[in-house]
């Protein structure tokens, strides 16, 4: 349930308001050099208000939730006189600002488009609902710790590979002069917004790739959708190819390496690597908890009532998934490789 690979492997453990979150890797080759410092421009991207200024991971846009988490990289396995050794890799995240008490009226009015109905569903009322508990984004954070040391393993085997997720769309707008707007509308409506992100991964050799089920696409698309919030996946010309002819949408090969003339299969050919750029983008839907009032069930008075989320949370959950994206396509091509 928690476990992602066949050679690069990964599992998440813990909770939102827990006392930690963390991430298990196995697979990882030994004398791959790795710090703590290594982790810290990629988890800063998924920060609150991320570091970037270009927009491409929240950097100037308002709209991310104000709980600010230390987020400092405790390795209690898998790490010895700053190499690998091996062994799986075990990394521990504290959690310090909670506020559990945001969530409490949850349990019995849970939230529409949330976890929350499902999961007291599926475990009985046993789980954790404080912040969302193992449904959270929090847990997004042990995604990202996984691709950093995907990334590496990569830089290891293939240093031409580069990987870059950036925004493309909010709220509909693909200008990103418009992000702020948007979002601050939507805010002043105390409502939220989704997003669209592109995800480009460069200098990927031809022939990585698993067909049937292990495709590039398969494995790929089976850790974005892990992500919270994604509701859809497309690579190359994706849903707009399917508008076109194939005199429009094939891509010409030029030259005996397979080099091809367009990329509308985003680098993807029958489930392979063609040597060409990866292309997928990413749906993010609207962030569900707003404090704008729906009329929605709540489980204690047997109705139909209003119901306002407080709290914190991000107007728009897109803002911070770049990097998460980023990650889980390093993880999908580390475990390939």
């Amino acid at each position: 349930m928690n476990r992602f690979g066949h050679n690069f492997r990964v599992s998440l453990f813990g909770e939102s308001h827990g006392e930690a979150v963390g991430v298990i890797v196995d697979g990882v080759a030994p004398g791959i050099e790795l710090s703590a410092a290594d982790f810290e421009v990629d988890l800063a991207r998924r920060r609150g208000g991320g570091t970037s200024s270009d927009g491409s991971d929240g950097g100037g846009l308002t709209g991310t939730t104000p709980r600010r988490e230390a987020d400092v990289p405790e390795m209690v396995s898998g790490v010895y006189e700053g190499h690998t050794t091996g062994a799986p890799l075990a990394i521990v995240f504290r959690n310090c600002d909670v506020r559990s008490g945001d969530y409490t009226i949850f349990a019995d009015h849970p939230r529409p488009s949330h976890a929350d109905l499902v999961a007291r569903q599926k475990f009985g009322g046993h789980n954790d609902p404080r912040g969302g508990g193992h449904f959270s984004g929090r847990l997004t954070l042990c995604l990202v710790t996984a691709g950093v040391v995907a990334k590496k393993v990569l830089a290891s085997r293939y240093s031409e590979i580069e990987i870059a997720a950036e925004i493309v769309e909010i709220g509909g707008g693909r200008d990103n002069t418009e992000f702020n707007s948007i979002i601050a509308a939507a805010m002043a409506d105390t409502d939220s917004v989704g997003g669209v992100i592109e995800c480009r991964a460069a200098g990927v050799p031809a022939g990585l790739g698993e067909p049937f089920f292990d495709s590039v696409e398969s494995v790929a698309a089976h850790l974005l959708f892990s992500i919270p919030g994604v509701k859809g996946v497309e690579f190359g010309s994706g849903f707009a190819g399917a508008a076109s002819r194939g005199s429009q949408n094939n891509d010409p090969i030029i030259d005996a390496q397979g080099t091809t003339a367009t990329n509308n299969s985003g680098g993807v050919v029958g489930g392979i690597t063609n040597g060409g750029e990866i292309v997928v983008r990413v749906a993010v839907k609207p962030t569900a908890s707003i404090a704008r009032p729906q009329r929605t069930f709540n489980l204690a008075t047997w109705r139909v009532e209003p119901l306002s989320v407080g709290g914190r949370h991000d107007a728009c959950i897109a803002l911070r998934a770049a990097v998460v994206v980023e990650a889980c396509m390093a993880i999908a091509l580390a475990d390939l490789v």
